[in-house]
């Protein structure tokens, strides 16, 4: 379920139906309409960089209850092993007598005779580590990244839960997207632990600049410290990326959407109804640092579509524990990247030169790294949770790829390929359209490996097999054949003293009238 900022009757009651649902569907839960789990996050002395939880558990079915804290955050893919911040936990009832529990693992606690007892939770999280994917706290905001801060009960993620937080006085706002509980003052509701872990939240003195409309929905932009710029313009520019994203699909599937911007040199997250993204506003006076932010902000835009809702079979549920492992972050993250470049060029904030540019950038890093010899894309995906998003590091580096340098590669190669083959009538845009509608919006499920391809192929009305090869083994890319099909080339010269290969991209001379045909559509000219 999409959720959006702003509270509304409808919406509310649509929650408490879900909420009383999922309580009466599990052996564990109260009946009744309201949150078993509520939490509460408090901020005492923020220069410490401590946060303080409560959680209050009423009416728990079962002598005993398991709690644990998420391994991991949806969008990084990384084990964060985030229980190892958690201090000074107590339990107590209502009374304040002790409860007894029991620390089975590192991030699995047991709480035991508590049938039909409530009971309060306390603990203390330390955030002092400035990154998307770790929660922070200081004298000046804080952000909170809920997988690291709230506990879920073991077999239980579908379960409500509600989300007070108490702030600092002299802080104005909090961006999160979750849902608000109407009448209730920065207090939010989640129909069950995914949703959860999917909206973080932003506290501060924030700065919120006019939203703007994209086909009757509200787009915000909203965050901490965010510098001195052309707001405007900027703006601008960030509702024309919003609208090239969504011609792309055709569908808005969020009430309302907000990038928030956590400050500097922090990392980027997508979700399902925002994006908490690095920040700095005092890079955009130049056209290169505004290019690269659009690019930034467009890629994880486009990934509310392409990894939140087109989506990977193996993405969700989630697995906390141990973490999802897919062949198919390629496609999620290397096809982002190339459609980034697109959205961009289509928006009209860029050209065929720029274009090139990041294209080139990605087919250089790929052919200098020794790695393309040693592991497939498919292999780059699923080992990303050892070797990291860029490949092995260290004594180890030139081992492995990054899918986000030949994921966008063999995106444009599919591309090229799917134009050449029908005539410039169908694109790579098809295959993203027909996995939305079909998977997403119709079975309501992720795609495997086999069907992905599938859908390529249904769409191109050939067989693809050379194209995947690109994909399953370390076959050296025929960049020349596909780019020809657009009336482009590849040109090698060699730099500097090293004599280091440096690839351009350049028009061939003498094309025929579909290779301008597929150039001008690609171009979206």
């Amino acid at each position: 379920m999409i959720l959006s900022h702003r509270p509304g009757k409808f919406i509310l009651y649509t929650l408490l139906c879900i909420v009383a649902l999922v309580s009466k569907n599990n052996e564990g839960l109260a009946q009744t309409g309201n949150p078993v789990f509520q939490y509460s996050v408090s901020m005492p002395a923020p220069a410490n960089h401590y946060y303080h939880v409560e959680l209050t558990i009423n009416g728990w079915k079962k002598d005993t209850l398991d709690l644990k804290m998420p391994q991991w955050m949806p969008g990084y893919y990384q084990l964060m092993y985030y229980a190892r911040a958690v201090e000074h936990m107590t339990a107590k009832d209502l009374a304040g007598k002790e409860i007894p529990f029991i620390k089975i693992n590192e991030h699995n606690w047991q709480l035991i005779h508590i049938k039909n007892k409530p009971l309060k939770l306390s603990y203390d999280v330390k955030a002092e580590k400035q990154f998307v994917a770790n929660s922070y706290l200081d004298s000046t905001h804080a952000y909170i990244v809920p997988a690291s801060l709230f506990l879920y009960a073991n077999g239980n993620l579908q379960m409500p839960v509600s989300v007070k937080i108490i702030t600092n006085p002299q802080w104005n706002n909090i961006a999160t997207g979750l849902e608000m509980i109407p009448g209730k003052k920065n207090e939010f509701i989640a129909p069950d632990f995914d949703i959860l872990y999917d909206c973080p939240l932003l506290i501060g003195n924030l700065e919120e600049l006019p939203s703007f409309k994209v086909k009757g929905v509200n787009h915000r932009f909203i965050g901490y410290n965010i510098g001195r710029f052309n707001k405007e313009k900027f703006m601008d520019n960030l509702k024309k990326v919003v609208e090239a994203a969504v011609n792309i699909i055709g569908d808005i599937p969020y009430n309302e959407y907000t990038f928030i911007a956590i400050g500097p040199g922090r990392g980027g997250i997508e979700h399902l109804n925002n994006t908490t993204v690095s920040f700095d506003g005092n890079m955009l006076e130049t056209a290169e640092g505004m290019n690269k932010m659009m690019n930034f902000l467009a890629h994880e835009y486009f990934h509310h579509y392409n990894v939140k809702r087109i989506r990977p079979f193996e993405l969700g549920p989630f697995d906390y524990d141990k973490g999802s492992k897919t062949n198919l972050l390629w496609v999620s993250e290397g096809l982002s990247v190339y459609y980034e470049y697109l959205v961009v060029k289509r928006a009209g904030l860029s050209d065929e030169k720029t274009l090139f540019k990041n294209l080139e950038g990605n087919i250089n890093a790929f052919e200098d790294n020794p790695g393309r010899f040693y592991q497939s894309l498919t292999q780059a995906s699923y080992d990303t949770w050892s070797d990291g998003p860029f490949g092995k590091q260290g004594k180890a580096a030139g081992q492995s790829i990054s899918y986000y340098d030949k994921g966008p590669i063999v995106g444009w190669i599919l591309d090229l390929a799917i134009r050449h083959s029908t005539e410039n009538k169908k694109s790579l845009d098809d295959v993203m359209r027909q996995l939305y509608w079909q998977y997403y919006k119709k079975e309501h499920r992720g795609f495997t490996d086999a069907e992905f391809q599938q859908a390529c192929e249904t769409v191109c009305g050939n067989n693809l097999t050379e194209v995947f090869e690109y994909v399953y083994t370390t076959k050296e890319l025929d960049y020349n054949t596909y780019l020809g099909y657009a009336g482009l080339k590849t040109i090698e010269k060699f730099e500097g003293d090293n004599s280091k290969r440096v690839i351009t991209i350049a028009h061939q001379e003498n094309t025929v009238p579909l290779q301008d045909a597929i150039l001008r559509s690609w171009l979206d000219q």
